[in-house]
């Protein structure tokens, strides 16, 4: 017998999951090989704004979010430094694709090890970042302070956006789909940015010699 698909709807996964599939669902897309496609953003952000409404335990879920984002970080960083470059030669796979590696490997390239905290916001690249950091065996004292710094700026940040938002607008949750949506529209933008700035370097990298890039 086939199992029902699982929503990735925020307000259906913590309806099904509550508190507890919330920490689940931040620890996974924060370090785990098959957490890159959890709706992170917009999950935090809905978990506040129902906080707001009474609905969830605001203390709570900022801590167990942070907490979660952190750990989750922290394995990532293990299994980088315990798999190394043979998570270069990996075949891709219905939950794994090398371009999601590559395209957290230029990131991590431009950004270094202030990437740990930036990648937060960047669908995809935050499931890669940690892992990286272990392969190319970042200091792992420096690891742990972005780590801290960026699950308290992500995981704390934006639930008490929701929550704030949530308190501040009148019948927020009539908006939620739309708001939603905007919400993954910006966390989509920077990987759109990424990829188009990825497109453009191969570009210019297979130029014929002695002909410059159109600018």
């Amino acid at each position: 017998m086939l199992l029902p698909a699982l929503s990735l709807n925020p307000e259906d996964l913590l309806a099904s999951f509550g508190t507890v599939g919330l920490f689940a669902i931040v620890f996974a897309e924060s370090g785990l090989l098959v957490g890159f496609f959890l709706p992170g953003d917009s999950l935090l952000f809905t978990a506040g704004l129902l906080a707001s409404q009474g609905k969830l335990n605001l203390p709570v879920i900022l801590a167990g979010c942070f907490v979660a984002a952190v750990a989750g970080d922290q394995v990532g960083y293990a299994f980088g430094s315990r798999a190394g470059p043979a998570l270069f030669r990996r075949p891709d796979s219905r939950l794994f694709r090398q371009e999601h590696v590559e395209r957290a490997r230029d990131f991590f390239d431009r950004h270094g090890a202030k990437t740990i905290v930036l990648a937060r916001f960047v669908p995809v690249v935050r499931t890669f970042a940690p892992i990286l950091a272990g392969v190319g065996r970042m200091p792992y004292r420096t690891f742990v302070i972005f780590n801290l710094v960026g699950g308290l700026l992500w995981a704390v940040g934006v639930t008490l956006f929701g929550f704030a938002l949530g308190e501040s607008v009148p019948s927020i949750d009539r908006y939620l789909l739309p708001v939603i949506a905007g919400i993954v529209a910006l966390s989509v933008l920077p990987v759109a940015i990424e990829y188009l700035r990825a497109r453009r370097r191969r570009a210019g990298a297979q130029l014929p010699e002695g002909v410059d890039e159109v600018r």
